[in-house]
């Protein structure tokens, strides 16, 4: 018997006398083990039980709080502070539940450090540094934590299958043993995953089909700004976004993000405009910033900061054939303050006026808005969320409002509210007086 072909046999030395043999395996199953379908009317309905962790802007991600037998995955570069966040998460919820830390990456006396400098000194908080899965799993018998936190998956392990630690084979049955856990025992899993240089998440996709909950913690390391996106949630709505500072004693929320975004603007000035963006259920005022100057190299620069490269070169070049503004032989540079990001297609417009702006050094507004999609014939596309954006730019007095034609109701229709079909008619508007 050989788990494979060979040419000679090692025992008769003969050539060719290997033939495969397949074991026979029953693929039919017992009726009685077969799970009879139920009508959908018949089901009945089970509300999800939420523990609130009283972090205002992690509850807000969540969509209210963490829900038993749930898993939740975070994601985010090497430290932005997805360690502290947890631990965060972990005092605020042992309040009501005993919370188990599996940490593969810390030792003990930095996980002190660091819950010394948080001020955390819970009793209810128990700390492992345990990565074998099937060992984990006795751990949570044992000890029935409500919550387990487990830092980080490509530090767990398990003996029953092949593979070096942090390999695809290894995350994925360590992940699978980990749901199957949060499933069974009604524990919540909260899970931090490496991301690849590209921003994603590290491993297979299937990670993240897998657990229910994906969050990313994003920003710039050297700044204090931090965002928490929800780009997965079953329980909730996705596209919420946390806004953090980073401080001594650990993250902190923002109550108003839009003040730390916009930062002090008092003058008008080119290539500067404001964007609403719409992030979940809230407005966020970001400010979009552009610089056109002569280059003094043989290829022209292009940076892009907060936003998709490939899509402001596609607007710079509409802008060249839809106006007859040339770009060639310059330089510029385009930025999202505050380390944000933004991938949302309503940024077209803004960035297309900052552009232009720079280039023709004609000041923008301190106070104007402007949002719409630009197709490649130059013409204004309509957005989700015209109404919400406009309503809380007036909120906050910022006028004039510029907005794709034919996207808002009669009663929205003001002085403050211009309406614009073409990227042509830009022009028309940096030149009106401020």
């Amino acid at each position: 018997m050989s788990p494979g072909i060979l040419g000679k046999c090692p025992e008769c030395e003969a050539w060719d006398t290997f033939s495969p043999v397949q074991t026979a395996t029953s693929t039919t199953a017992s009726p009685s083990l077969i799970s009879k379908p139920i009508s959908l009317k018949d089901l009945s309905d089970q509300k999800n039980h939420r523990v609130p962790t009283h972090l205002q802007e992690v509850d807000r991600v969540l969509g209210g709080g963490v829900v038993d037998g749930s898993v939740i995955l975070i994601g985010g570069e090497p430290g932005i502070g997805k360690s502290t966040l947890l631990l965060q998460i972990a005092e605020a919820l042992s309040h009501s539940l005993k919370v188990l830390y599996a940490s593969g990456e810390e030792s003990p006396s930095q996980i002190k450090l660091r819950a010394s400098r948080l001020n955390i000194q819970k009793e209810n908080i128990l700390v492992t540094f345990e990565t074998e899965i099937s060992k984990l799993q006795s751990l949570v018998e044992e000890y029935n934590p409500g919550v387990l936190i487990v830092d980080s998956i490509q530090t767990t392990y398990t003996q029953d299958i092949d593979g070096t630690t942090g390999s695809i084979s290894q995350i994925k049955e360590s992940t699978q043993r980990l749901v199957q856990l949060a499933k069974k025992d009604n524990v919540t899993v909260f899970i931090v995953g490496h991301v690849t240089k590209d921003g994603n998440i590290a491993g297979p996709k299937f990670l993240e089909h897998l657990v229910d909950v994906v969050l990313y913690l994003e920003g710039d390391k050297n700044g204090m700004i931090r965002m928490l996106r929800g780009n997965k949630n079953r329980f909730g709505e996705t596209g919420e976004l946390g806004i953090f500072s980073m401080k001594e004693h650990g993250l902190l929320p923002i109550e108003d993000p839009s003040e730390v975004f916009l930062g002090k603007m008092h003058e008008s000035q080119s290539g500067t405009i404001i964007f609403p963006s719409l992030e979940g259920i809230r407005t966020i005022f970001l400010e979009i910033q552009a610089l056109c100057t002569q280059t003094y190299t043989p290829i022209p620069r292009r940076v892009v900061n907060g936003t998709d490269m490939n899509r402001t070169l596609m607007l710079a070049a509409i802008l060249e054939k839809r106006i007859g503004q040339s770009f060639i032989g310059c330089d510029y540079f385009v930025n999202i303050t505050g380390g944000s990001r933004i991938m949302d297609p309503a940024a077209d417009l803004p960035i297309s006026m900052a552009l232009l702006s720079s280039q023709m050094n004609l000041p923008i507004s301190s106070k104007m808005i402007s949002f719409g999609e630009v197709g490649l014939s130059g013409e204004i596309r309509p957005v989700v969320g015209t109404e919400k954006r406009i309503k809380e730019s007036l909120r906050r007095d910022f006028f004039p409002i510029v907005v794709p034609a034919g996207s808002i109701e009669k009663s929205l229709r003001s002085k403050n509210v211009q309406e614009i079909s073409h990227i042509q008619e830009i022009t028309t508007i940096l030149k009106q007086p401020l």
